[in-house]
């Protein structure tokens, strides 16, 4: 598996499962335990993350927790519940996916194999290092070249993977000194050398703190029509109360960018490319009011109804990834 490289986990991975129980009596504690057991390998050895399993409980009924897990369930009970967490486990994946990068080494192997490649990486580091343009840096900003590096290059964080530093107090790297372009690179090579071989040994798996906007939560809203109404209400209402001769398409566009999170939608304010998205989205209806049009509630709620599948089509082919605010 190539490292730094993002792996989506959107519980399509989850078809494999082995759904089988122990025929005998299990309390809550004892499912939730054999379930996290079964899906550790597709979770690249991680536990679930707590967010995701609050989530699933919640999904399945569940809202005392301590209750769940102190109660006792007969086989047949068990074995349903069981198969009701995987089955929501996949849904809430679908909805939410979960990004990781699983660091093997193999990343920072090809760079360092290749000379010309490792060179010119360690004199762009060093530059973007060397402010002050001295052509002499701290020691201590090899930790912060590796930062730099990041992800990408294959390279953990710090705070998840403490043993790095344990790298650069053995290198010396964390002493007082300043090193030249040509030491600097000598002692970076050094690190990468030992990291290469730690991660190699020992993956390391992060999970990004990154939201897939894929469509998925606006395809459960086009099925709720009193949800649907309920947007166009408060949208009117807040038209009402701003008093500004927005047209409807504005209304609904300006509603939708300020509750973009909880919509399922993504972010105006995540990038250029996004603004773009809502531009095209309402380029059609935006083009309809020009020719004096105004709409009514219900045209209003076919109107959004448009909006949100164009939204949801566009978002499934090429879904948005964002920072979670």
């Amino acid at each position: 598996m190539s490292d730094g490289g993002m792996q989506v986990l959107d519980g399509t991975q989850l078809k494999g499962v082995d759904l089988s129980l122990p025929p005998s009596k299990l309390t809550g504690a004892e499912l939730l335990d054999i379930a996290h057991s079964k899906l550790s390998s597709y979770f690249f050895g991680l536990s679930i993350p707590q967010n995701l399993n609050l989530s699933v409980l919640s999904r399945i009924g569940v809202t005392d927790i301590n209750g769940f897990r102190s109660s006792e369930f007969d086989a047949e009970k068990a074995d349903q519940l069981f198969r009701d967490y995987i089955t929501a486990i996949a849904d809430e994946l679908k909805d939410n996916p979960v990004v990781v990068s699983v660091l093997d080494g193999s990343t920072i192997r090809l760079i360092l194999e290749d000379e010309d490649d490792f060179a010119m990486l360690a004199e762009n580091v060093f530059t973007d290092l060397d402010v002050e343009d001295k052509g002499k840096i701290n020691k201590t900003q090899i930790s912060n070249a590796l930062e730099n590096m990041g992800l990408d290059m294959g390279v953990p964080p710090l705070s998840e993977f403490p043993l790095l530093n344990d790298l650069l107090i053995k290198h010396g790297a964390d002493g007082e000194g300043e090193l030249g372009q040509a030491q600097f690179a000598q002692l970076l090579q050094s690190v990468l050398q030992d990291l290469e071989q730690e991660l190699f040994k020992n993956n390391v798996v992060f999970i990004h703190k990154i939201q897939i906007v894929n469509g998925s939560k606006l395809r459960q809203l086009l099925a709720k029509e009193n949800e649907l109404n309920s947007i166009v209400e408060k949208a009117l209402h807040e038209k009402s109360e701003a008093n500004d001769g927005l047209g409807s398409s504005e209304i609904i566009r300006n509603f939708l960018e300020r509750n973009a999170k909880d919509l399922g939608l993504p972010s105006i304010e995540a990038d250029e490319a996004v603004a773009i998205l809502y531009d095209d989205v309402f380029a059609d209806v935006a083009a309809k009011e020009k020719e004096g049009v105004e709409l009514d509630k219900e045209e209003l709620v076919n109107l959004l109804k448009d909006v949100l599948e164009k939204f949801a089509d566009l978002l499934e082919s090429n879904p948005v990834y964002q920072d979670f605010a």
